[in-house]
């Protein structure tokens, strides 16, 4: 009755139809001249708001002011920006689109609820706009190009709810260890599993020698209720390194990897860990966002973790390898290595395709269609990527003298409004995740100095270990897959089921990982495994394979 009802009223809002035109045709926005609205347009954008610590206002500060300026100056388009809280964005967007004041532009990581609301009428089908005004979106088309502008576009309807984002770092997760522990105990850094497990074992019984009064505190190896983000190097160690893409797609709803092969055995190597006293007893305890976890890290107290694979030198000055420095002294640090072999004998593991990010939007409310594209095109003119993520020179940035790169910094109180509330200002470049200078050669070696009061070494170290034997999964064109907007709490019943098996006793761990198994099955995952093997077998037929 509510989607009905929702559906009802979501199709009376006023629709602005277009006509497409032929692909590459010359368009004009009717009440532009030369490119600029003779009468301003009023649009409002989304923004994370990551209550950052220290941070500035996030829809309020010195780079929001710089965008709605240029907007001004250029199309004679006025931004307002509206928060949503990012860890609980789904939620969040949800509600502002259920009551119908969402912005003009929305992304989101969740594509379900895009689809959703999508099938109730409350969301623009870009394909038609994008058609016609291509010509005027140079920027937008050169930087994610036709692959990613339309991966999401179903094959039969030929709709295009949503656009693909792009990561331009597509490294993904990384096991760090305490070097200075390591040091300390003259051990060298592990490079298998057994390895790895005889570390985190030396860590716990040398606790009071590494910890002094704080032994009582020690936790070898930290992960969080999202276990399968937080083992991600161990759980994929485990997965077939010659599984199709077909296999990897049906399965890859959950990009935790809960339903693929392996996963189990990856799970039961955490249990006996955690029962062996090498895993944080109190994981599983705290929610997204909680910063308890990374309290306990920067207090010193943790010997290693899987995460992010930048995670340690995130937030410059309050990183986690500054904050130990500060307190132990210089050689107290992260660093990333690799130590989970596939059955090859290879550190396979997932790394981040280009496409995969958020997905941008529009609600069918609003109604300025024409200017929100032009605030995507300005949101890919490397020009005003490059300005966002780095600033002026002296503010937020310095150049090294001896390499040239670019070196991201904290400003000063005298320039605090352009703090970045998020790194190399990734919520304000909607479509451009990661560092993308102009200069495409002075993006990679900056990337090792774009984090400030961290050696660049390490970030160097993270960024090979990340990419050593990393695959990136193809994504197929096969349409919207119904199963996945069916509202289940899929997601919750796959943390419960990886905390629940983790901290099971031994004896227990394989009759609770069956039977959470069993209830995420039955609370729809077997049916997105079977519409998505259906919908892979009706688009590519016996193939398993992406060209």
């Amino acid at each position: 009755m509510k989607k009905k009802l929702l559906s009802a009223v979501l199709a009376a809002v006023m629709i602005l139809s277009v006509t497409a035109c032929g692909k590459g045709k010359t368009a004009k926005i009717e009440g532009m001249k030369d490119g600029k609205f003779i009468q301003t347009r009023h649009i409002t954008v989304e923004l994370y708001d990551r209550n950052v610590d220290g941070g500035t206002e996030a829809g309020n500060n010195a780079w929001t002011k710089w965008v709605q300026q240029q907007m001004l100056d250029k199309y004679n388009i006025d931004v307002q920006y509206k928060t949503v809280a990012r860890w609980t964005e789904k939620d969040d967007i949800n509600n502002l689109l259920a009551a119908q004041t969402a912005p003009d532009i929305c992304y989101t990581y969740d594509y379900p609820t895009i689809q959703t609301y999508a099938e109730m009428g409350g969301v623009h089908d870009l394909a038609p706009y994008l058609e016609k005004y291509k010509s005027l979106m140079p920027n937008m088309f050169a930087w994610l190009g036709d692959s990613l502008i339309y991966q999401d576009q179903d094959p039969a309807t030929k709709t295009l709810w949503a656009i693909e984002g792009k990561r331009n770092e597509t490294c993904r997760i990384n096991t760090f260890v305490r070097k200075d522990w390591l040091d300390k105990l003259g051990l060298k850094e592990p490079t298998t599993v057994d390895e790895f497990e005889s570390m985190l074992v030396a860590f716990r019984d040398n606790a009071s020698t590494l910890l002094g009064a704080d032994a009582s505190k020690m936790v070898p190896f930290s992960i969080s209720f999202d276990v399968g983000w937080r083992a991600a190097n161990l759980i994929e160690s485990f997965m077939d390194p010659a599984i199709t893409d077909k296999e990897l797609y049906v399965r890859g709803f959950d990009d935790r990897k809960f339903t693929q092969n392996g996963t189990k055995e990856a799970v039961k190597i955490l249990n006996k860990w955690y029962n062996d006293g090498l895993i944080w007893k109190d994981f599983a305890l705290y929610s997204e966002g909680d910063s308890t976890e990374d309290d306990m890290i920067k207090a010193g107290f943790v010997g290693a973790f899987m995460h992010n694979y930048d995670y340690p030198f995130r937030n410059a000055k309050d990183s986690i390898n500054a904050t130990l420095a500060a307190q132990y002294g210089k050689d107290a640090k992260f660093v990333a290595v690799n130590c989970f072999k596939d059955k090859n004998g290879k550190y396979t593991k997932y790394r981040y395709s280009e496409g995969g990010d958020r997905k941008v939007f529009f609600p069918k409310t609003n109604k300025e269609v024409e200017a929100s594209l032009m605030y995507l095109e300005f949101m890919s003119d490397p020009a005003t990527v490059e300005y966002l993520q780095i600033g002026d020179e002296g503010v937020i940035h310095h150049v090294d003298a001896a390499t040239g790169a670019i070196v991201i910094d904290k400003p000063d109180d005298a320039h605090h409004d352009w703090f970045q509330n998020s790194g190399k200002n990734i919520d304000m470049t909607i479509n451009c995740n990661g560092l993308r200078l102009k200069d495409a050669n002075l993006t990679t070696l900056s990337l090792a100095y774009s984090y400030s009061d961290v050696d660049p070494a390490d970030v160097k170290q993270a960024i090979e270990a990340a990419m050593l034997d990393a695959r990136a999964p193809k994504t197929p064109t096969v349409g919207d897959i119904a199963a996945e907007t069916q509202g289940t709490d899929l997601k919750g019943k796959r943390d419960q089921g990886f905390d629940k098996a983790v901290t099971a006793s031994v004896a227990d761990f394989d009759s609770v990982w069956d039977a959470a198994m069993k209830e995420y099955l039955n609370a729809g995952g077997q049916a997105i495994i079977d519409e998505r093997t259906a919908a892979w077998e009706a688009a590519y037929g016996k193939e398993t394979m992406l060209k």
